[in-house]
């Protein structure tokens, strides 16, 4: 049986693609539906037809999986952030431990690696310590609010529905971040609604207010409102942060962030301090970190601390070792194993967060670690001696070729692999399978409810 666009078919879900959509066969032709849960039945609409698949959205659930549930959020299957709030937590990390095992084996082509069971967060609500919300010039509606008499749908702050850059929904209550934090966004919300200041238009690229950010330290329970505008124009924006300071004692930094570029990032041009702080503060197991509205933290503080721990287990250190740090960001991670070990040198290409590893080392009293700022495909030429251990850190995107051809020449004792995305780990192993063999992989899960999951790859030279 063929498969056309707009087919409206009955299809039982076997299994979860990496990604977070269910997987249908018919004739062995892969389906993928969206928001499906493996052993659903449903039916389903064909959106989009490809050679190899088809996309697919459910117009009914016939009969529910066993490990459905219902979501605590009312913005759950049309907001961009946790597509996955319906299964059962223990079925999330079931999914997520064998995306890592099928990626290993499909994609790098390495077969019997023992990928261990998922270390479960902390929280699997409220772990958010960062959240960014968009504004935007007309408001997304729900299936429930179309058609309500007197609805605004001109103005909206909240969070995307996936795979759109103009579709916003104006999220009254997110349940990723702590509550104080929907209180500080329903304040922040009131203040713009009344300030007779137009948002910014997704398609128009006009208006003054485009996004928010709020940062929370798990640590010490402060907050940090960043206010994101597209002009300046501090008589605007000032009685905003007076009116959050004055009301939150939790909130210790007000910042507003300027750009003019019409990319849909919520990072600044230059920054203007509105009251308190320039930074927040949050600690990591006994170190101490100061956090800047435009710099790089976990997400999600409590499994940070289990990732690296995770790093240290596998560096397996005995005090003396030399250790090489790739993609070292803002110096987590050397400073979290620089008691265990003789020397870390970290090399990272953003020269902002080389500066801001540098003041984290100085306040946390570690002195045996120094970053090298650059281009690790020309920095890593100038490491002459190899090293015990080498520690990758890549975004998603995962290792460059030449990085990886320099990895091969240093050819260090021992590699662990950090990585946010299966898919690339899988592809970086490969390239280094002739001469490391993998020797286990641990998975954590820092982001609850969405497919994301974070693995650490024990990695050793083939001798």
């Amino acid at each position: 049986m063929g498969i056309k666009k707009g087919q409206v078919l009955e299809l039982d879900i076997t299994d979860i693609a990496f990604g977070g959509k269910g997987l249908a066969r018919v004739n062995n032709f892969a389906v993928f539906v969206d928001q499906a849960v493996p052993r659903d039945r449903v039916i389903a609409r064909i959106i989009k037809k490809k050679k190899r698949h088809a996309e697919a959205r459910i117009v009914e659930i016939l009969e529910p999986s066993p490990h459905r549930i219902t979501p605590k959020c009312r913005y759950s299957g049309f907001c961009g952030g946790c597509k996955w709030q319906g299964i059962e937590y223990d079925k999330q990390l079931e999914y997520k431990r064998n995306h890592v095992s099928e990626s290993i084996e499909r994609i790098g082509m390495i077969k019997d690696v023992m990928v261990r069971p998922v270390i479960s967060s902390e929280k699997i609500f409220g772990y958010r310590n960062k959240m960014e919300f968009s504004c935007s010039d007309r408001r997304w509606l729900l299936p429930e609010e179309m058609g309500v008499e007197g609805m605004d749908t001109g103005f909206a702050l909240g969070l995307h529905v996936p795979g759109t850059f103009y579709k916003v929904l104006d999220t009254e209550k997110c349940f990723l971040h702590p509550d104080m934090g929907n209180r500080i966004l329903d304040d922040v919300r009131t203040f713009i609604r009344k300030s007779n200041i137009p948002v910014y238009g997704l398609r128009s690229h006009e208006g003054f207010w485009r996004f928010v950010m709020l940062r929370h330290s798990a640590g010490y329970d402060q907050w940090m409102v960043n206010i994101i505008t597209a002009s300046e124009d501090i008589e605007a924006v000032r009685p905003l942060g007076d009116m959050l300071l004055k009301k939150y004692p939790e909130i210790v930094s007000v910042v507003n962030n300027i750009t003019s570029r019409k990319a849909g990032i919520a990072i600044g041009e230059y920054e203007v301090l509105l009251g308190g702080e320039p930074y927040i503060k949050d600690k990591i197991g006994k170190y101490e970190f100061k956090i800047s509205a435009n710099s790089f933290f976990q997400t999600n503080t409590a499994g940070a601390q289990k990732l690296y721990q995770a790093v240290k287990e596998y560096v397996s250190p005995a005090g003396n070792e030399m250790v090489v740090d790739l993609y070292s960001g803002t110096g987590t991670i050397p400073i979290w194993i620089s008691d265990s070990v003789k020397q870390v040198i970290g090399i990272e290409i953003n020269q902002d967060a080389v500066a801001d590893a540098e003041k984290n080392c100085r306040d946390n009293g570690v002195s045996n670690c120094r970053f090298i700022a650059g281009d690790i495909r020309d920095k890593l030429i100038k490491i002459t001696d190899r090293p015990d251990v080498m520690i990758i850190d890549p975004p998603r995107d995962g290792m460059h070729k030449d990085v990886v051809k320099r990895v091969l020449e240093i050819m260090p004792g021992k590699i662990v692999y950090v990585s946010c995305n299966p898919s690339t780990l899988a592809r970086d192993l490969n390239m280094m399978n002739d001469k490391f063999r993998v020797v286990e992989i641990q998975p954590i899960d820092m982001f609850p409810h969405t497919p994301h999951i974070e693995a650490v790859a024990a990695i050793e030279r083939i001798k």
